[in-house]
């Protein structure tokens, strides 16, 4: 068997390094905002990423803002790479993308909003930015972010969708904008970077629209729940970003949740209603029918009208983020594997230790979704068991209200018997893109049928889930051979040898956050690393930061890719036949 060279390509680069070549060496770069904010910022080409025998990682792009999603078009020979940039996203001041300091929200040059940038198969700048936004109504959403972005025919094109959102804004301040039902699916020219909306109307909160897959003529999407545990809290825009919406009708528990100052909410509810034992129907506070979050969600695509077709076909989720459909022959026959990310500890209804999972998503034969327990349901347990209960953090609305108390239910009872997931994964890892290894790429520990899964790692609002800490990595999960039953073995692919992020410490080549992994046409894995965050420094107090703003952000972006090439945006994971491309080489 030929060896096999894994390379996973990510992005690492300070908002700053906009439209310009990373460094050869380790530098120490800052957000342009706010100065104070820095991180360390080494190119190279991955030396400190771990990976197994057989696989290598290298740079494919480098010099990123914010990347977050990846797309392909084009066969094994001839392709291009579409890198989504998300713009301001994650929330602090010190992102803001109206700034004069990055030239205001319709700045052609502006960090802070969401953009394309397209490369050839060597890493090569061909085409972009494209659809930024540059005016009122042109382009993408200038206050992001931008999450997803594919082709409905996969490698062979055809329409490129994006999910966009005015997420970032978060709070009442800008009477002219607000980010609730601000999500959208929309169509991206590749050539010219003209944006038609496709669906608007989305529900938006702590998680917008999301990632998509596509099949038999349907648009999926992973929607992400508005609040954090289903209860609107002050870590919600200070209460003004929009309740939860249930996929069907639900009966609330008696329980309210405090969050000081007199101040308490039901589930399912705005910030400060009191409901408690109330009916709440599907779809409410929703702009059209089939419209929920928490859930997997699909509309046709091939009508006049694509939101009046929207049907839930999964929920009960926090916040599904990667989905991706098994092939027919894999052991899950064509289902959907779905990465979901597990609660934290803050807001009115604060969460510690609650996992990550993955699951399967499977409407039921009737039509109507499955459901997979959230809020009430922590991976396999009752969100009343002790391990979940508060320990108090930063980010918790009333710690005196909570702390060392069981987590109480939001609803009497469930609305139907609750789907299990498949598979676990350690608190606050922040599982995200994934995607099932090409036969290509099979050798190994890498089994037939097996998928690799981004982890993005956590945001400091807890303790660190353990000593080397999971996340800010990739997951190899193998499965059983199809016939058997269904067996999983999770185990970790590629990580920083320092057990650690890579911008903390000078010079190391690694991985920061890893947010979206695809195969390419070329069957190499492509991952996309988000860049450095500055976080609430609960888990390391050196990724926190030194200003009054608990969510200030520090990011920096870069590209790496498999055997030809090296970034800090995108790893690759490739086999020996990825043909080395020198021009590609480490720019990390």
């Amino acid at each position: 068997m030929k060896s096999r060279v894994a390379w996973i390509p990510f992005v690492f680069a300070l908002v700053m390094l906009v439209a310009m070549s990373p460094p050869a060496l380790a530098v120490v770069l800052s957000n342009p905002i706010c100065i104070n904010n820095t991180a360390n910022y080494s190119p190279g080409t991955g030396a400190n990423i771990v990976v197994p025998p057989g696989f290598k990682v290298s740079v494919f792009a480098s010099g990123l803002n914010f990347p977050v999603g990846i797309a392909f078009t084009g066969n094994k020979n001839n392709f291009q790479v579409y890198v989504l940039e998300s713009g301001h996203g994650l929330p602090s001041r010190c992102n803001d993308e109206t700034s004069p300091v990055v030239g205001g929200q319709f700045s052609p040059t502006n960090p802070f909003t969401p953009d394309i940038l397209v490369f050839n198969q060597n890493g090569v700048k061909i085409a972009g930015p494209l659809a930024k936004p540059t005016a009122a109504g042109v382009g993408l959403l200038p206050h992001g972010p931008s999450v997803g972005i594919a082709f409905e025919k996969g490698f062979q094109g055809g329409r490129l969708f994006v999910t966009d959102s005015d997420q970032a804004i978060r709070s009442p301040a800008n009477p002219n904008a607000s980010p609730n039902n601000s999500s959208r699916i929309v169509m991206v020219d590749p050539n010219s970077g003209a944006v038609t909306p496709f669906i608007v109307g989305l529900p938006t909160g702590d998680h917008p629209a999301e990632q998509m897959e596509f099949k038999d003529g349907w648009i999926y999407w992973s929607q992400g729940s508005t609040t954090n545990s289903g209860v609107v809290g002050r870590d919600n825009g200070g209460g003004v970003n929009q309740q939860d919406i249930p996929c069907q009708d639900i009966k609330l528990s008696t329980n309210v949740f405090d969050s000081g100052g007199g101040v308490k909410t039901s589930g399912y509810s705005p910030f400060g209603e009191q409901n408690p034992g109330g009916t709440v129907k599907a779809f409410t506070g929703a702009t059209g029918k089939g419209i929920c979050d928490g859930a997997i969600l699909r509309a046709k695509l091939h009508v006049g009208d694509p939101k009046s077709t929207i049907e839930p076909v999964s929920w009960g989720y926090r916040n599904p983020y990667g989905l991706r459909f098994a092939p027919n022959d894999h052991p899950l026959k064509g289902g959907l594997l779905v990465s979901e990310n597990g609660e934290d500890e803050r807001g009115a209804r604060p969460v510690n230790n609650s996992p990550d999972w993955l699951t399967l998503a499977q409407q039921n034969p009737d039509g109507s979704p499955d459901y997979h327990g959230w809020p009430d349901r922590f991976g396999f347990l009752a969100s009343t068991q002790a391990v979940f209960n508060p320990v108090g953090g930063p980010g918790d609305d009333n710690p005196i209200a909570v702390v060392g108390k069981p987590v109480q239910p939001v609803l009497a009872f469930p609305p139907q018997p609750i789907t299990a997931p498949i598979a676990l994964e350690p608190a606050d890892v922040a599982v995200v893109g994934l995607d099932f290894a090409p036969d290509s790429f099979v050798g190994g520990v890498v089994k037939k049928g097996a998928a690799l899964i981004s982890r993005e790692g956590d945001f400091g609002f807890s303790k660190a889930n353990g000593t080397p800490e999971a996340g800010h990595d990739i997951e190899l999960v193998n499965f059983s051979r199809p016939g058997e039953p269904l067996q999983i073995q999770q185990r970790d692919f590629a990580f920083n040898d320092t057990g650690d992020q890579a911008f903390t410490d000078p010079g190391v080549q690694g991985i920061n956050r890893p947010t979206d992994l695809k195969f390419g046409p070329d069957g190499c894995a492509y991952l996309v690393d988000y860049g450095a965050v500055r976080d609430f420094g609960q888990s390391d107090p050196r990724h926190g930061h030194d200003l009054e703003d608990l969510q200030t952000v520090a990011t920096a972006g870069q590209t790496r890719r498999a055997p030809r090439c090296s970034c800090e945006a995108f790893l690759i994971a490739a086999r020996e036949e990825c043909t080395l491309h020198p021009s590609r080489a480490a720019k990390r």
